[in-house]
């Protein structure tokens, strides 16, 4: 019975041991805060390089712990309306990568809650959104999408949230869109404007258009009246070299009278065209002056 009893207890100092250790032992892994109090206040914080192995000690019964993430947060915050420098309302969705850097303000200030940090992060990034694009003009805003307006925000969120042990890695617009009801009208004041701008861009196509034309004309009027003035004149020559020709093969008497002959031949053939063969000639017609000289 004695035997018994001791091995109990003996089972029961072990089982007493290893509960303290574990209860005084302290394991902090990667992307993680290990918050040690005592009696409620904050005596360290331990992390993966505070402790070899990450491995920490603390008294057990009197001393706690709280695991607290140290990785990267994305929080995707509410949309907000907000209004730009000339009056234009606009639709903002955002959000925001952010960290615990100094657990112990995140405790005292925010009680350690996500929800709580949260929510102070989306009340600072509004107001700096809202002073942001309070100074910018629609067409600046939509025109800063593509990094300006990040950086903008950051500058301007500043350093106001170290105060509650918070880092802001990045803030992001998801969306900058106009409200709905506004959509409609801005978009038709959009296509006004591009209709406008190809209207114009047509009216000095056509303009050019124009002059290129006007010019090709000119030219071409200029090109032809050379070559009518070169072709005329060329017609010109011909014909008086013609006539110096005819008049040099029928330069003397026998030759004119043949080539009178002949001519009043093809002159008469030219009269009987026709199925009728019968002429009637005046006595004195150079025609019928032909049929006299034959006969005679």
């Amino acid at each position: 019975m004695k035997t018994s009893k001791n091995k109990v207890l003996l089972a029961f100092l072990i089982i007493l041991i290893f509960v303290l250790i574990n209860m005084a032992t302290v394991v902090t892994r990667p992307g993680e805060y290990r918050v040690i109090r005592q009696f409620g206040k904050i005596i360290r914080i331990d992390t993966v390089d505070s402790h070899p192995y990450g491995l920490g000690f603390k008294v057990p019964f009197i001393q706690t712990e709280t695991p607290i993430s140290s990785k990267l947060i994305l929080s995707d915050l509410a949309a907000s309306d907000v209004m730009t420098s000339d009056k234009k309302s606009m639709i903002s969705d955002c959000f925001v990568l952010w960290r615990i850097n100094d657990p112990s303000k995140f405790i005292q200030k925010l009680s350690g809650s996500q929800q709580n940090a949260e929510s102070r992060i989306s009340s600072n990034v509004y107001n700096a959104l809202k002073n942001v694009i309070s100074s910018l003009t629609q067409e600046e805003v939509i025109s800063g999408r593509d990094g300006e307006l990040a950086e903008l925000l950051t500058e301007k969120l500043g350093t106001g949230l170290n105060a509650y042990g918070i880092y802001i890695e990045k803030i992001e617009t998801k969306m900058l869109d106009l409200p709905d009801e506004n959509k409609e009208a801005v978009y038709s004041r959009m296509v006004s404007e591009r209709g406008n701008i190809a209207a114009s861009y047509k009216a000095k196509g056509e303009q050019e258009a124009q002059k290129i034309k006007n010019n090709t004309d000119e030219k071409t009027t200029v090109i032809i009246a050379r070559a009518q003035k070169t072709a005329d004149t060329t017609i010109a020559e011909g014909e008086a070299e013609y006539m110096r020709i005819l008049s040099e093969a029928y330069n003397d008497e026998a030759k004119a009278d043949f080539y009178s002959f002949v001519r009043q031949l093809d002159a008469m053939k030219a009269t009987l065209k026709n199925q009728d063969n019968t002429i009637v000639l005046d006595k004195e017609s150079p025609i019928a002056q032909l049929f006299y000289q034959g006969a005679d």
